[in-house]
């Protein structure tokens, strides 16, 4: 922070940058918290595109509805904390399209408001706002909303315009396709496994937002060559998820079912590179990775879920302090 020049005389006046003193660290960068804000959005446009075309038009009003909720709720939580409001930070907006993406098309519109309300009012702005939050407010509300509405979340909708649900690729293989009943498992044992290309390009059931690995893919390498996420979390999150898989048991031919399937390459990506709730230590993060990795590959093969995506995000983000303390770097010159 700049500090005030005193008793300057009229020479000093001519050399002003000689009189103005800063606390350290002497670091300049002309990325903004809007900026970076910005470039999420920019990443997840293509992955929004891509809902709108498989899911029809009911995957854009969800979306619409949960960034304008994420949006209200800030604004009027910030107004009645006597905050500044700061929705054009783009960061509630990121929260709400991601909150969205992990919704099924056909959720009615009152679950992305309900949704939005718990993210921004109760996981983000109780706790401080942007940055205090500690964990992923838009994982936090899609756990709350599967404890919910179980039935509702996890009703998906296959590509097409007749809107006809069916199972996601990882329900077949955990259930066989069914959802719930015995009786379901029965009448959809027989379901086939999409081809992989079909999972690579998104053309499968599942929620909205992450079904096309190509688009958040393509996202994805957006915000590595723009330099906000960095490559260490997801890249040892995937393959920790795919060791793990090997070592549990899952045939090498489901594999890539596996990391093309589900939430993986959204979470990985887009949730666990969170600044506010994931290690900024670069051993931090390989240990975050490492971390969701095996909790994702464990919840899949031994829990009752056929995901584990959201669940191991969150609970490293608990974790995400203690990562931290034990990865943080020696203060050179500190006495013992």
């Amino acid at each position: 922070m700049e500090g005030k020049v005193l008793n300057t005389t009229k020479a000093d006046a001519a050399i002003p940058e000689m009189l103005v003193v800063s606390s350290s660290p002497h670091i300049r960068s002309n990325e903004t918290v809007s900026r970076i804000m910005l470039d999420v959005v920019i990443a997840l446009v293509p992955a929004m595109i891509g809902s709108v075309y498989f899911f029809g038009l009911n995957a854009l009003k969800l979306i619409l509805i949960s960034v304008a909720s994420a949006v209200g709720f800030e604004a009027l939580t910030q107004k009645l904390f006597k905050k500044d409001i700061t929705i054009n930070d783009f960061s509630a907006v990121i929260t709400g399209i991601l909150l969205a993406f992990n919704l099924p098309a056909n959720a009615p519109w009152w679950i992305p408001v309900f949704g939005s309300g718990f993210a921004i009012i109760v996981v983000k702005q109780l706790f401080g706002g942007l940055g205090s939050n500690f964990m992923n407010p838009a994982l936090a509300a899609r756990a709350v909303l599967l404890a919910s509405w179980p039935n509702i979340m996890s009703n998906y909708v296959l590509p097409g315009a007749d809107a006809v649900t069916g199972a996601t690729p990882l329900a077949i293989m955990k259930f066989g396709g069914a959802d719930a009943t015995a009786s379901a498992k029965v009448a959809q044992a027989g379901s086939e496994l999409p081809s992989l290309m079909d999972m690579f390009i998104g053309n499968i059931g599942g929620a909205i937002g992450e079904t096309s690995a190509l688009l958040l893919l393509i996202g994805a390498a957006y915000l590595l060559i723009r330099k906000v996420i960095d490559w260490k979390t997801p890249v040892f999150y995937i393959a920790t998820t795919a060791i793990m898989l090997l070592v549990l048991g899952v045939p090498t031919e489901e594999l890539m079912y596996h990391i093309l399937g589900g939430g993986l390459i959204l979470g990985a990506f887009f949730m666990a590179t969170d600044y506010a709730s994931a290690p900024v230590t670069p051993l931090g993060q390989i240990i975050f990775g490492i971390g969701a990795g095996a909790l994702t590959a464990l919840i899949r093969v031994k829990g009752g879920f056929p995901e584990g995506v959201s669940y191991s995000i969150l609970l490293m983000n608990v974790a995400s302090p203690l990562i931290e303390k034990f990865t943080a770097p020696k203060i050179f010159g500190r006495a013992k």
